[in-house]
């Protein structure tokens, strides 16, 4: 039995607070990786139309033994996609991938302001909501104004914003905006894609402290800060070490140091500016 809590998200669906990421992960190595985590008993695993493993992910899935019901399924639609039709069009290619008949919780990867289609995009999502093919719809990479034009003009309030955060980028007005709005903030690369984040010397003497790695100290300060997370990799070891951060507790001069930490320095795209298609 997993041992992960839940969020429970604005529409009363419960989604479990660590999930396992599959970004850059190939679809022919897809199924045994995500297969590892479910075993290590991640049950929230994360994808995109974009990383191109769906096919792998829904393979893993099926064999796995799990039960649908236990299962938690993100997906999302890539930039290419944004307009109606074309995200209905996208959604069903993405089931068809997975091999599923619904997922728990879709979002539009990136808001791509200057294209100025995301309203119409997000009115598809509501569309799936609305038939139940998704528990769940929500954002990810929407600053406040985008997420609050939606609020404006459309009827279905997002329930995840999935972000790029980390100790690094820790998106304090942003993450207060979701909590305002009861939205759920995810942490994409909440390890900081380990670039220098692991060897900072601050988390090691905290980590030390309480007998962990680098990894899951930081993990447990997403989820002692409320953040959901979903951490990658496609080491068998580190899948089950980042899923073993529920015994211990960060005290205030751990939260306290770690808010130091923050530089509002990005890994990733900046969404105002991101259009890729």
């Amino acid at each position: 039995m997993s041992k992960v809590p839940f969020i429970t998200l604005n529409n009363g669906v419960r989604m479990p607070q660590l999930g396992f990421g599959v970004w850059q992960v190939p679809d022919d190595e897809a199924a045994e990786t995500v297969s590892a985590a479910l075993e290590a008993g991640y049950r929230s695993i994360d994808t995109a139309a974009i990383y191109g493993n769906e096919k792998g992910t829904g393979q893993a899935l099926a064999r796995s033994g799990v039960a649908r019901e236990e299962l938690f399924v993100t997906t999302k639609l890539w930039n290419s996609d944004h307009g109606y039709d074309a995200a209905l069009r996208a959604f069903d290619a993405s089931l068809a991938r997975l091999g599923l008949d619904y997922v728990d919780l879709y979002l539009i990867h990136w808001p791509m302001p200057a294209a100025g289609t995301f309203v119409e995009t997000w009115q598809a999502l509501e569309k799936i909501y609305a038939e139940g093919r998704a528990r769940a719809v929500g954002l990810s990479n929407f600053h406040p104004g985008h997420i609050q034009r939606l609020l404006s003009e459309t009827s279905v309030r997002p329930a995840v914003d999935q972000v790029e955060l980390h100790p690094r980028l820790q998106q304090s007005e942003l993450r207060a905006f979701n909590a305002r709005h009861g939205i759920a903030t995810e942490a994409w690369s909440p390890l900081g894609q380990g670039r220098g984040l692991l060897d900072d010397p601050v988390i090691g003497r905290i980590a030390a402290k309480h007998g962990r790695s680098p990894a899951q100290t930081v993990l447990r300060w997403h989820l002692q800060l409320g953040h959901m997370a979903i951490p990658k990799s496609s080491t068998p070891s580190r899948i089950r070490e980042n899923i073993d951060v529920f015994d211990f507790e960060l005290d205030a001069d751990d939260l306290a140091a770690f808010a130091g930490l923050d530089t509002g320095d990005r890994l990733g795209p900046d969404p105002e500016t991101f259009s890729v298609a």
